[in-house]
Order: structure tokens, then sequence, then C-alpha cells
């Protein structure tokens, strides 16, 4: 009997069942880009930008007037939530699409780099599968990114300026209450805006072993997109390019609500996902994966 025991091969365990893998799989993405140094490091220089802004206008000799600096800054001295919406004008352009572009970049080309793709390639979890987790933890990164200043801009707003019933731009006057939910508003509407560049980021990422060259290019066509948006000439281009309606988020701050921005912002990210969500799957499913 104890020979016949010794004879026969050791059991192999049952793979997981494939959404208790899949979900897994997404806990561990999400723990491992949140444990990164990297990630706190980005994090922390975003939530500095609403910090600098609050305390240059604190320690400003005179506030500033209308027009003059980026938008809405010459109403912080008078609600301190307006820091939140004054940052978000600030990072939209450079440094929000900057910190989404590394993160987005390394997704797969990362992985490659640091040799540990094809173990996460084995069953059950698949190279679709794959591609959506490390999406999904972009996408969970761009939330995290705009929460991070719109959250830090009103606490340091709340702590150096008066807060009170905030004036719309359309001029009526609404609650405090009403006042953080129109900026969870415009969070979500700048998290949206970033969901293309995080798909754009996800195809590049797929073409190389570098995690740096993904993360270059990925953020110099967040540059070049901006850039073609603010020339006339090109205006027939305008409606196609991911960075369009990055700033449209102001309609969010009128009495009623303009949800036209919001859902056309929605709809050009979507189709951008889904492109370049196809054209990364095509590239990935085809791609002979060695390290």
């Amino acid at each position: 009997m104890a020979e016949y025991a010794a004879d026969r091969p050791l059991p192999t365990p049952e793979p997981l069942p494939e959404p208790t893998a899949g979900w897994a799989l997404l806990g561990s993405e999400l723990s491992v880009l949140f444990r990164r140094r990297r990630t706190w490091a980005m994090l922390l220089a975003l939530a500095a930008i609403p910090v600098l802004v609050a305390v240059a206008v604190r320690l400003s000799p005179s506030p500033p007037g209308p027009g003059e600096g980026p938008p809405f800054l010459d109403r912080i001295t008078q609600n301190g939530l307006f820091v939140s919406v004054t940052a978000l004008v600030v990072t939209v352009p450079l440094f929000l699409p900057l910190t989404v572009g590394v993160v987005a970049g390394d997704t797969i080309a990362g992985e490659a780099s640091l040799g540990t793709l094809r173990y996460l390639l084995v069953a059950p979890a698949g190279r679709l599968r794959l591609l959506l987790v490390k999406y999904a933890g972009a996408a969970a990164f761009c939330l995290a990114a705009t929460l991070t200043v719109v959250l830090t801009g009103a606490a340091i707003g709340a702590a150096l300026f008066p807060v009170g019933p905030a004036t719309l731009l359309s001029g009526d006057t609404i609650g405090v209450g009403e006042s953080v939910v129109r900026s969870l508003l415009v969070a979500a509407y700048v998290s949206v805006s970033l969901l293309g560049l995080s798909a754009v980021g996800l195809f590049v990422s797929t073409l190389t072993e570098v995690p740096v060259g993904a993360m270059a290019t990925t953020v110099v066509l967040s540059i070049v997109a901006q850039v073609l948006g603010s020339l006339d000439q090109l205006e027939w281009l305008h409606p196609w390019l991911f960075a369009q309606h990055w700033l449209g988020f102001a309609d969010l701050l009128r009495q009623p609500i303009v949800w036209t921005s919001f859902a056309d912002n929605a709809l050009l990210q979507a189709g951008y996902v889904a492109l370049f969500g196809a054209l990364a799957y095509g590239r990935f499913t085809t791609k002979d994966v060695l390290s």
C-alpha cells in the first residue's frame, strides 16, 4: 500500500473559477499599484498643487482680480471650495496627463521589462483578462489622482479661506453641501476625461518592452492633442481629439446643470477606449511573450 501511494502522482490544485480568478487578479493589480512608492510620489506631487495655489493666494498682498491667473482664481478668497476647481484647471493640461501617462504606459511594458509578463498569462488569467485588469488599474488611478486634487483643494481651502454659499457661473447661489456635490461631479468629469488617454497608453504599452518609452510616448501624445486643439486651422479635427472636452466641466457649475459637455466628453472617451482597447487586444493576442 505504501509503495502504491508513493508511485501515485501528487494531485494538482484546481484552478480558481473564472470570476474568482478575475477579481483576485484585479485586487492584486490594485494592491501592487497603490503600494508603489512611485504612485504615492505622484499623488503627493498632485496634492501639492492645490496647496501651492491656496498659499499663494493667501499670502498675496491683494486678492486676484477677474481675469487674472487661471479661471476661478479670483473666487478663492470668497469661498475656499474654489481651490479645488482652480487646481483642476491648473493640473488638467499637463500634470494629470503626465501621471496618467506614467501609469498607463507601464501597464504591459513594465511587466515585460521585469520579466513577469509570461507568468501573468498562465491560466486562468489569459491575455484579454489581463488587459482588462491592467486598464481597470489605470482607470482607478485616474479617479484617485483627480480625487487627490479635489479633496486636498477642499481641505486647504477650508483651512485658509471662508467656506459658505458659493456663487455659480450662472449667478445663482448654492449651499455648502451642494457645492461639495458639484466638486465631486467635476472630479468625475475629469476622471472620465482621462480614460481615453489611459486606453492610448495601454495600446502603446503593448508595442514595447521599455516602459519609459511607452510612458514618454503617451505623455507626448497628450500634449500633441492639446496643441492640435489650439490651432484654428485644424478646427475640423477638434471634435475627434481626446483632449477636446478636458476643460468643459464649467457647465457643471451652472444652475441648472448643463449635461451636454459631460455626455459629449463621455461619448468621445468611450470611442477612444473602444478603438485603442481593440488595437491593444489585437496587438497583445498576436504578440510573442518571451519575458
